[in-house]
């Protein structure tokens, strides 16, 4: 998987050739540890702290949800509860990571809903889509409730999936007045670009109202539905 996840990130750098500027000396930082929750927070009020850490796999007996296999490094979250929000914040940034999602179950789309918001708000839709002929606004690759994936590039379900966010920070003048909006320069989806300099002028979905910052965590969504992550890194960029 390994080799598959550098094929697909490789890619990743060649389509965003011309189009960002690495900060000086940047290198990525891991938010993982594979061992426990240290860095992250949870964030909300449904459930407890069902993250935990072992080898996902879809479970045999419940084709939407996400299990532990035996011991390893994937970050799961096996049922519903807390979001999780990094103690770390972030500008300009590149986002690389895997995720996991079971099936959705017909009439239920909690089962496999999940995603990742940069600065707690604007947030990338991760979704059981495969097999749809015309991703929408909710589907896997999406601004959540903004804009639609350009093609459909998801994974069976229960296949380990790559995501590359390239993010551009609303910026403000000196007097905290916002002067540009937010930006998803390139969202990849398992190789293939799904958003392209898209535009945000505010958080998504309920964080539509909530106040804007040129720095923030990033925040995993747990509270929907099973889902399991590894390999999570982010890059200061220059944009």
């Amino acid at each position: 998987m390994k080799s598959n996840l550098c094929a697909s990130l490789l890619l990743g750098c060649a389509l965003l050739s011309g189009t960002v500027a690495f900060a000086e000396d940047a290198k990525p930082t891991a938010l993982f540890n594979g061992r426990d929750l240290a860095g992250w927070q949870p964030a909300g009020k449904k459930g407890t702290a069902q993250w935990a850490y072992g080898t996902a796999a879809l479970d045999p007996a419940h084709a939407n949800r996400i299990k532990s296999t035996g011991p390893g490094t994937d970050l799961i979250n096996p049922e519903p509860g807390l979001n999780l929000t990094s103690e770390a914040s972030f500008g300009d940034c590149r986002v690389e990571m895997e995720f996991m999602v079971p099936h959705a179950s017909p009439g239920n789309s909690v089962d496999s809903n999940s995603g990742i918001k940069l600065m707690n708000i604007y947030e990338i839709q991760i979704f059981d889509s495969f097999g749809k002929a015309m991703p929408g606004k909710v589907d896997c690759g999406a601004v959540y409730s903004e804009t639609a994936p350009a093609v459909n590039a998801c994974k069976p379900a229960g296949e380990w999936q790559t995501l590359v966010i390239e993010f551009r920070a609303p910026r403000f003048d000196a007097a905290g007045k916002k002067t540009e909006n937010a930006k998803f320069v390139k969202v990849i989806l398992n190789g293939k670009v799904v958003q392209d300099n898209v535009e945000i002028a505010h958080g998504t979905n309920v964080s539509r109202n909530a106040p804007e910052h040129p720095t923030g965590p990033l925040y995993l969504q747990g509270d929907h539905g099973s889902v399991a992550f590894r390999n999570l890194q982010v890059t200061a960029l220059k944009l």
